[in-house]
């Protein structure tokens, strides 16, 4: 088990800091299983919060399963996935 695990807190902050939030869209309501571009997250956006996760948390995210992680839920696991493996690889 990885000593970080990702949250969806800490994606909703990381999502704030890097593209801010559409009017009418409420973060903290249950958006794991919302499309990023129904929340108004455009690519643009989701490459700067992908930029700031790894800065953060010293991982590389793989190109192309991020771009198939089109929900909060999804994303999350994927950076916990990236999380566990680097774990399992630190002395």
């Amino acid at each position: 088990m990885a000593d970080t695990e990702f949250t969806l807190s800490d994606l909703r902050t990381i999502l704030l800091e890097a593209a801010g939030a559409d009017d009418g869209v409420d973060l903290d309501g249950d958006i794991a299983d919302s499309d990023f571009q129904d929340l108004g997250y455009e690519s643009l956006a989701l490459l700067e919060t992908a930029g700031r996760i790894e800065r953060r948390y010293g991982i590389s995210l793989d190109e192309e399963a991020f771009d198939n992680a089109r929900t909060p839920r999804v994303l999350i696991d994927l950076v916990n996935t990236h999380l566990s493996a680097a774990d399992a690889v630190r002395p």
